[in-house]
């Protein structure tokens, strides 16, 4: 067998993904052990997180945290190309919670590991947005956190004016 088809069907490393620290909630560490983050957020939700990066950018006083859902994919091969993910997923499969926060035009993952690259979405496919609120910046270990509005749908914050 030809030596270019052997590399071919080797196997890759998998990416590194960020983690973020329990103590220091901006920061993270790289991981290769993490599982491969889904292909990609679905373009309303990818186009949603990037409006509201936006508007964080302009707000360094506030964090907006998302609340939502991930539904787990079937297996490789479980689903024919362009079948909607949550149709092809076992209406018996659980689902898991995820937290999401966005502060100065970051998106970060307080639950789940997140694609190191930024431009990578933030969300897998199979995430459902469920709630957003706004909370005062920075937030600190230890302390109460300042709620400022919310919970409402995520789409409540597209305006500027929303936030507080």
């Amino acid at each position: 067998m030809p030596e270019a088809t052997l590399k071919e069907r080797a196997p890759q490393p998998p990416p590194l993904v960020r983690f973020p620290l329990l103590t220091a909630p901006m920061a993270s560490v790289t991981s290769p052990f993490a599982p491969e983050p889904a292909p990609g957020a679905t373009a309303a939700t990818e186009q949603l997180l990037a409006r509201l990066e936006a508007i964080s950018r302009e707000r360094p006083d506030r964090v907006l945290r998302l609340h939502g859902t991930l539904r787990p994919l079937p297996a490789i091969g479980g689903r024919e190309p362009g079948e909607d993910p949550e149709a092809a997923a076992s209406p018996v499969e659980p689902v898991e919670p995820f937290e999401l926060v966005i502060y100065r035009g970051f998106s970060s993952s307080t639950t789940h590991p997140t694609a190191f690259d930024p431009d990578q979405p933030a969300l897998p496919e199979i995430a459902r947005l469920i709630s957003a609120e706004i909370l005062h910046a920075p937030l600190r270990p230890g302390e109460a956190e300042g709620l400022l509005a919310g919970p409402g749908p995520a789409e409540l914050f597209l305006e500027p004016g929303a936030w507080p």
